[in-house]
């Protein structure tokens, strides 16, 4: 795909292109691991298309990238397919993106050392110079001493590819940015001082309790995905109120 192709339509956006090898190099992984994660039910199926062949699209990328992130977590395949059970079945690849990068914030991934070549194979499209130059100044890669080599933030790169092709000015992309770090840091400095009085605070006072020793060793294992699906939620709707009464003010 060239840098300097027009924002594909909606409809383009979900048509499922991908074969299963395709959607593998995108997304990092296996194929054997997509065949696995489909046979328990993580993947939808593909589209078939002619001659039997399989065909995803950003969907399956997405909700990968979300498998990916919520193991990270420390999730067992159990307990990441009672998370997805909850999502609503339609969800589209930007809203699984907003999933996948809300997960990331709790515990953000290393960053990994590429080549161009890796990078822009991950990407799934060449990459210029102005390119690199965005996806740098968004913190999703910086040069390394090695000649076109990266550090790559992989939390961060797939949505830095897609803002690429948003028709935004790039200092707005980056204005949004910071408020969005400065409300969520916000946020988890408001819900982290609630939890430590009036959750750790009571239990630090039961630790002789066996019983409530074990769920609140529970609770900690399940609490952080269970934050950040309310935060998605509760954004998502307050974001869909601001934007209809602002524009219906116009």
């Amino acid at each position: 795909m060239a840098t300097e192709a027009t924002e594909p339509t909606e409809a383009e956006e979900r048509q499922p292109t991908l074969t299963v090898d395709e959607l593998a190099a995108r997304a990092g992984v296996t194929v054997r691991t997509i065949r696995f994660y489909s046979t328990r039910g993580l993947l939808p199926p593909p589209v078939i298309g002619p001659r039997r062949v399989g065909h995803y699209g950003p969907e399956h990328l997405s909700r990968l990238a979300l498998i990916e992130e919520l193991q990270h977590q420390g999730m067992t395949l159990a307990a990441i397919e009672r998370y997805l059970e909850q999502l609503p079945p339609d969800l589209s690849a930007h809203d699984l993106a907003i999933h996948r990068a809300l997960v990331a914030t709790w515990a953000p991934d290393a960053p990994e050392e590429m080549p161009r070549a890796e990078l822009e194979r991950r990407a799934g499209r060449t990459l210029g110079d102005e390119d690199l130059e965005r996806l740098a100044a968004m913190d999703v890669l910086a040069r390394t001493d090695a000649d076109d080599t990266y550090r790559v933030d992989p939390g961060l790169l797939r949505l830095g590819l897609r803002l690429l092709d948003v028709p935004i000015a790039h200092e707005t992309i980056l204005a949004s940015r910071t408020v969005l770090v400065e409300h969520t840091r916000s946020a988890a400095q408001e819900l982290t001082r609630l939890f430590r009085d009036e959750v750790w605070g009571p239990y630090r006072e039961r630790e002789s309790d066996p019983e409530h020793v074990a769920a609140m060793k529970s609770l900690s294992a399940h609490m952080q995905p269970l934050v950040v699906q309310a935060l998605v939620t509760a954004f998502q709707r307050s974001l869909k109120e601001e934007l209809g009464a602002a524009f219906r003010a116009e």
